[in-house]
């Protein structure tokens, strides 16, 4: 059976010998190719198993280290491309990316949940179960902290503090920083460690966040997870652990965070990233003064 790299091979092959392609051209995609396909390695998702949420999660955190707009448009036209050549040839039945828009088309920021949505979000575990408990911690602190998925389910019990309520992270490039913990996801997760953690620990994790076996939960696993109850939930928009960080920080600043710790709370080694959210704050400025200015 070929691998991955099997069918990347053959997609450079066909972009040298039919379409012509300059050296250049093809490192170009190739490096495109060899990026996406380590971020599927690291979701645990195969080339078959990739749908467009998966597209726009990848281009999402492709995003969130920085990638420009243009260059978005530029790693999906390659995912595109290399889709199609894998339908053409048979080696896949469906490509995932049609109909897809260019990131280019795409609003700067994502869709943010609305508070509506996020309360049913939060509320749709069943917390009479052990597993449930669970989840409902996972998602009370990603919605508290905004972490990234990853940081989420690699979060330690040792960096957890709740009591002053912090969660020490480790993000990007094994850097830290400190994350500020609500008072209500601090409180699930008191309850989550002393009625429901001891039942699912059998292999005395470090992780916070186990599976039904009391193994470290998988970022693929907690994707499946969020959807679930994202449709229990009644949420009819594309749902990911990308849409909920984007949600955090864009209700943060709605109700008037300063950008720059806003920045440090996502983990963003720049501040022209954390910039997207800027537009957010010039419509609760122009909302304030339609309401507040006499001659608005």
């Amino acid at each position: 059976m070929a691998t991955t790299a099997d069918h990347i091979a053959d997609y450079l092959a066909h972009l040298a010998l039919e379409r012509n392609l300059s050296p250049r051209t093809r490192d170009a995609y190739g490096r495109d190719l060899r990026q996406f396909t380590a971020w599927l390695e690291s979701e645990q998702l195969s080339l078959d198993a990739v749908d467009r949420p998966a597209i726009r999660g990848y281009l999402g955190s492709r995003r969130d280290a920085g990638l420009s707009p243009r260059s978005a448009a530029r790693a999906l036209s390659t995912i595109r491309s290399f889709y199609r050549f894998l339908v053409r040839t048979g080696a896949l039945a469906q490509d995932p990316t049609a109909d897809l828009k260019s990131p280019s088309l795409w609003r700067t920021v994502p869709h943010a949940l609305s508070s509506e949505e996020i309360e049913a979000l939060l509320a749709a575990p069943d917390t009479n179960q052990p597993l449930g408990l669970r989840d409902r911690a996972m998602l009370e602190t990603l919605y508290a902290t905004g972490l990234r998925v990853s940081e989420l389910v690699s979060l330690t019990v040792d960096r957890v503090r709740l009591d002053p309520g912090f969660v020490r992270v480790v993000g990007k490039g094994r850097k830290e920083r400190l994350v500020p913990l609500g008072g209500a996801a601090a409180a699930w997760i008191e309850r989550y460690q002393l009625e429901a953690r001891s039942e699912i620990d059998r292999h005395r994790s470090r992780e916070l966040f186990l599976n039904h076996r009391g193994r470290p939960l998988t970022r693929q696993g907690f994707w499946k997870i969020l959807r679930r109850y994202g449709q229990l939930a009644g949420i009819r928009s594309q749902l990911s652990p990308h849409v909920v960080r984007h949600s955090f920080a864009t209700h943060l600043v709605e109700n008037g965070a300063d950008l720059r710790a806003v920045q440090m709370m996502l983990g963003h080694v720049s501040l022209t990233t954390t910039e997207i959210y800027t537009h957010v704050a010039r419509e609760r400025l122009r909302r304030l003064y339609d309401e507040k200015h006499p001659r608005a």
